[in-house]
């Protein structure tokens, strides 16, 4: 795995964390509609007889759990990787990562934090991916 692969995890576990917290905002929406009950006398023994909400809210249990488990892995992944940016020597290299690969910053945004150029900011990036070095066992999502 490479430096820069390792270090864009973060951000692509930040997206799917928001995608399901979209999906359960949805789920949300669909728990509090409950349809209206039938008058009408059908007996049927294969029949489920277990409201519909119900579903909904095992759904929404389970994607609460879900990113329950991926903001821990996602908190814990970042934590090692202020470990492994830590260990570059240069700070304006340090800063870069922190601000691309922790914060999720654009290029752009990054120049006017650290007050330089786009061009600047892309060669200390270069740089400091150079100087990383990816712990042995490495926090995979």
């Amino acid at each position: 795995m490479t430096a820069k692969e390792y270090l864009r995890q973060a951000y692509r576990l930040d997206h799917r964390i928001n995608s399901d917290l979209a999906e359960l905002e949805r789920l949300r929406d669909m728990e509090g509609s409950i349809s209206s009950p039938s008058f009408e006398e059908h007996y049927n023994p294969n029949r489920n007889t277990e409201a519909p909400f119900i579903r909904c809210l095992e759904k929404v249990w389970d994607l609460e759990m879900k990113i329950k488990t991926e903001i821990d892995k996602l908190i814990s992944l970042k934590d090692q990787m202020r470990e492994v940016i830590d260990a570059v020597q240069n700070t304006d290299e340090q800063m870069v990562l922190r601000y691309r690969y922790i914060h999720n910053m654009t290029w752009e945004q990054i120049g006017a934090e650290l007050k330089a150029d786009e061009s600047t900011v892309r060669r200390w990036h270069r740089r400091a991916l150079a100087s990383v070095i990816v712990p042995a066992d490495p926090i995979v999502i």
